[in-house]
Order: structure tokens, then sequence, then C-alpha cells
């Protein structure tokens, strides 16, 4: 049978219609296959650390100068002080924050296009809690899988968040108190949402199943922990042959576990009993560093059981490091505390380079390309050569007090102070 419709002069066959429709069918595929490559080009910064983890952006085109007043494309005033990083996800920012003196603590959601707030979910949580002045409440960052976007809040609990600010699910998880609060942040793994709520009493590592919240594992810390000491550290998740561990620096140890189970897999004796920074990752190895100047260490990836034997080597005094580290090339850089940026041996753990900066360095480096981004307290944030010879490439003033890591997303660099949300830097076309 054939179908035909008259235009014009013209006559139409059911075959050439339905080739026509074939054709168009084709180049919507194609326009949407090629929307798809753009959006797969364009970085998000989906945690604190980015989708890695380790503090690796694949950036090319991010901004080396800027300033307070200069190459900003929009500033957000912020509900309150805070050290926790925006994370981003393509037209959304969204960073934790608390107010009344912890007592309310928001997940803030900001249109990425020109910084105006679309939408903040607060937690109330009337109870007294203690924490350091240098520790506002929500330090944790949030993170997302695209979908939905997840915010410890320790004692107040966790929270799911649809981007439209609709809460899909949120648990207590019970209380967690130390004296100098938390800041850990939620660490995504194929349907799991892994938590470490530390330091505190009691301290454990558990699972949540991340479309509901409910409980896949919970695994308690059995090292040292008291009113002073503990870990602040962010589990790390890295490939080992054809499995997927975390590792995570622990008061006195270094330890390693199965991120499905969370099973202990291995654990090396030799670290301090305040951990701030997470483990650096790379090279096939692993390295916890300790906070109050206490020791760092090294042990190759793949280990089982008690590994203490087989460290790569081990350095019994540093100096205070808060932020944490990334590897590049054989050589780790760390950001110290009293303004030194520092660029160690992988395989040896001896210093190659220490410069002082200036300032108070607590934020994490950054690595974008073959260049180091890192913040001092003072408002500077400095880019280097990733590099064995040391070189300053610029050296930026935001004039507000900064302890957030950066976020890098698609061209452009997010600054979180302790007044406002910075967006430097055009993106891509």
């Amino acid at each position: 049978m054939t179908h035909a419709r008259t235009a014009g002069s013209s006559e139409w066959t059911f075959n050439q219609v339905e080739i026509l429709r074939m054709k168009r069918i084709s180049w919507t595929v194609v326009a949407v296959i090629s929307l798809l490559a753009t959006a797969a080009t364009a970085e998000n910064w989906p945690a604190w650390r980015g989708a890695g983890g380790i503090g690796v952006s694949k950036e090319t085109q991010l901004p080396t100068r800027f300033s307070a007043s200069e190459n900003i494309t929009w500033k957000a005033p912020l509900p309150a002080a805070g050290n926790s990083t925006p994370i981003i996800w393509d037209q959304r920012v969204f960073v934790t924050s608390a107010t009344d003196g912890g007592k309310v603590r928001s997940l803030v959601c900001f249109d990425r296009g020109n910084g105006k707030k679309l939408w903040q979910h607060d937690v109330p949580y009337p109870q007294q809690e203690t924490a350091h002045s240098d520790n506002p409440f929500c330090s944790g960052s949030p993170t997302t899988d695209g979908r939905l976007v997840y915010a410890s809040f320790d004692s107040a609990g966790v929270v799911a968040c649809d981007f439209s600010g609709q809460v899909v699910w949120q648990r207590d998880l019970g209380k967690l108190t130390h004296v100098f609060g938390p800041a850990t942040t939620p660490v995504l793994y194929k349907h799991l949402l892994i938590i470490h709520r530390g330091p505190g009493d009691p301290t454990h590592i558990v699972a949540l199943d991340k479309k509901t919240g409910k409980t896949v594992w919970d695994t308690a810390e059995k090292g040292i922990n008291d009113k002073l000491y503990g870990s602040w550290s962010t589990p790390v998740i890295y490939r080992v042959g054809d499995h997927d561990e975390f590792a995570l620096s622990m008061p006195g140890q270094l330890k390693g576990f199965d991120p499905l189970t969370g099973k202990e897999l291995w654990k090396c004796d030799g670290l301090g009993p305040s951990n701030y920074p997470d483990t650096a990752v790379g090279d096939g190895v692993l390295i916890g560093v300790s906070g109050f100047q206490k020791s760092m260490m090294a042990v190759r990836m793949g280990g089982r059981g008690d590994i203490t034997s087989e460290r790569l080597w081990h350095v019994e005094m540093t100096q205070q490091r808060v932020g944490s580290g990334v590897v590049h090339d054989g050589y780790l850089y760390v950001s110290n505390a009293p303004g030194i940026a520092e660029c160690i041996d992988v395989k040896t753990g001896q210093s190659v380079w220490k410069e002082r900066l200036g300032g108070t360095l607590w934020g994490s480096m950054l690595l974008v390309g073959d260049r180091l981004y890192v913040s001092n307290t003072q408002g500077e944030i400095f880019i280097l050569d990733a590099s064995p010879q040391y070189r300053l490439i610029a050296r930026n003033a935001m004039e507000e007090h900064i302890k957030a890591s950066l976020a890098p997303s698609d061209g452009q660099l997010f600054i979180r102070t302790y007044k406002n949300l910075y967006c430097v830097g055009a993106r891509r076309k």
C-alpha cells in the first residue's frame, strides 16, 4: 500500500516520508551526542577534592591573575563563616554553612551563572556542642552525583536533597562529640555514601545507601581517640589491580578498607595521634601525613594485614600540616601551616625544596595541569610550578579570611572566604 500527500505540485510517498523521518532522528542523535560530549569536557567538581578525591583537576584554562576586584565574575554573600569547600555540578554551586552558633546547619545552593542563591535547606540542632574557633560547624563539604547532593552535619545527621532543594531522605546517626569539632566530607562510591564519623566518641565509618539513606555497613574505629586527639581525614578511594580500596589516616595508623563491606584490609603503624590531611595517593603509593609536627610515612598499594614492616619510608618530625597534599610525577607537594610550601620525593620522603609563601597555609594543594594552587588564611592565593625546581607564578590577594580549599570547574575558580563565595574567570566556550 502506498501513502502519498500533495504539497504544491510535489507528491511524497510513504517511503520518502520515512526516509526524511529517519534523517531527522539521526540528526537529533548526533546533536544529543554532541551535547553530551560538550558536557563531558566541562569538568564538574563534585566533592571537596574533586571527582577522584585527590585534588587533581583536568582544567587547562584556569585563571592565574585575579583579586577581590579583578577578574571576578560574581560575588555572593554567605550566611556565615565556614571552612567547607564549594562543589560544582553544571549550573549549580553548593556549600555548607552553620548559623546561630551551630544550632542551624545549612546546605546552600547558588546559580553558577550569576551567584544568585537558589535555595537553602536548614537542619536545626538546638543542643549545645563544642568546636574550635578555627573549625566552625559544617566544616565538612557537600558532595554530589549529579542527581542528589549530600551533606553530613555530624550530630545533626545526614541529608540528601535533589537539585531543587527538596529533601529525599534524612538520617540521624547519633551524637558525635569532640572538643575541636569534626570536619570530614562524605564520599560517594557506586551505590554507597561513605562517611568517616570522627573524631569523637564514638568514632566509626558508616556506609549508607545513597538512594534511601539506609545503613549498609558500619565499622567501629578502634584506634587512639580521646578528647584532644583524632582524625579529621576524609576517605580516599583508589584502584589496586582489579578492585577498589579506600585509605584513611587515623590516629597512630594509616589504614585500608574495602568500600563495599567496610572490612579493614591492612594497617600500618607510625602516624601521630592527630591527623588533618587526607591520605595522598599517586604513583602506586599511599602517604599518610600527621598534624602537630608529627610523622609522615609511605606504603605501597595492595598490602594486606599489618604492613608496618613494609613502609617505604618514615619521617618522625614534620611541620604542622592541616591541608592535604597532591602527588605529581614522583613528588608530593604539601602546604605547611607556618606559611611554607614543600616538595617531597615520593620514593625517599626527602624534602626537595621548602619555600616560604607567607601567612598561615591551611588550604589544601590543588593541581591543575602542571600548576599548584594553594591559599593562606590571610586571603592570598599562590600559584606555583608543580616541579622539583621551585617557581612562584602568581600571588593573588582576595583580602578576606580563607580556610576552605579551592574548587575549579570549566575554566572557573570558586573561592569560599569567611564572608563571600567568589567565582573567578570565564567559562570555556
